[in-house]
C-alpha cells in the first residue's frame, strides 16, 4: 500500500518494509532513522526488531502478538509524525586512521588517479563528518555517505583475497572500514586500530546505523598505543 508518498510492503508473514524514498541521500536516510527511533520508542506490541537501510526500514514482528493489518494501523500515525526535513543527528564517533604505507597500500594510486598528493587525499578524507547510512555485508561494516568525489577511485580489477580488520578503503564515491578480515576489492588508504567488531565485548559492534563518524590521522606510535589498549580490553 502507499500512504502519503510512503510505500509499505510485505516482506514475509512476519516482516514489513517501509520505503521512504527512491534515492540514496542524507535527508531520506535521516527520515529512516527518525522513523526507526520513533517506532522503537512507541513500544508497539509484537514489534521484535527494526532494521534501517539507505531508504527503507524493515519492521520484524511476532505474528502471534500482532497481525499485519493491526501493525500497519499502529505504524501510520508514527510515519505521519516524522514529517520531512531536519532530524536529530546521531552520535559522533572519532575514528583514528594510520594512512599510507603498508596500512594503506593504495593511497598513492588514489592520489594519482585524482591528480592529488597523498597529503591532499588525507586532508580531504578527514574533512567531512560521514553519516552511517546502514550496516551490512559483514558484522559491523558501515555504509557511509558524504565522501568527497575528489578522492573517488574504482574498485580493484582483482579483489584481494584477504583484507585486514580495520582497513579503510574507497570504492567509487564511497568510503568504509572492514570490521573483520575478508576478501575485498576496495582501494585501501589506511587502517584504524579500533576494533569495529569484537564478539567478546558486551556490545560487539562499535558503530550503529544513524551515527556519524569523523576520521582523523595518527602516526605509527599512536596507532600502536591505541591498538595495545584495544587488545587489553
Amino acid at each position: 500500500m502507499e500512504h502519503n508518498g510512503v510505500r509499505i510492503l510485505s516482506l514475509s508473514d512476519s516482516a514489513l518494509c517501509i520505503e521512504l524514498g527512491q534515492g540514496i541521500d542524507r535527508e531520506t536516510n535521516a527520515r529512516v532513522h527518525a522513523l526507526c527511533r520513533a517506532i522503537n520508542a512507541a513500544g508497539i506490541a509484537g514489534v521484535a526488531e527494526t532494521v534501517p537501510t539507505y531508504r527503507s526500514l524493515a519492521v520484524h514482528y511476532d505474528m502471534l502478538k500482532t497481525g499485519q493489518d493491526e501493525l500497519i494501523s499502529a505504524l501510520l500515525p508514527i510515519i505521519d509524525g516524522i514529517g520531512s526535513g531536519e532530524h536529530a543527528e546521531g552520535e559522533l564517533i572519532r575514528i583514528p586512521v594510520l594512512y599510507g604505507g603498508e596500512w594503506g597500500a593504495d593511497i598513492e594510486t588514489v592520489a594519482k588517479l585524482n591528480s592529488l598528493s597523498v597529503d591532499e587525499v588525507i586532508a580531504i578524507h578527514t574533512a567531512p563528518e560521514y553519516p552511517v547510512y546502514m550496516l551490512g555485508f559483514l558484522p559491523g561494516f558501515c555504509y557511509l555517505g558524504g565522501m568527497d568525489a575528489r578522492i573517488a577511485a574504482p574498485r580493484l580489477k582483482t579483489p584481494r583475497v584477504r583484507i585486514e580488520p580495520g582497513s579503510v578503503g574507497i570504492a567509487g564515491e564511497q568510503t568504509g572500514i572492514y570490521p573483520i578480515a575478508s576478501p575485498g576489492g576496495w582501494q585501501l588508504i589506511g587502517r584504524t586500530p579500533l576494533s569495529l567488531y569484537s564478539p567478546a565485548r558486551e556490545k560487539p559492534i562499535l558503530l550503529e546505523a544513524g551515527m556519524r563518524i569523523k576520521f582523523y590521522s595518527i602516526n605509527r606510535a599512536e596507532y600502536e598505543r591505541i591498538r595495545a589498549g584495544e587488545e587489553a580490553e
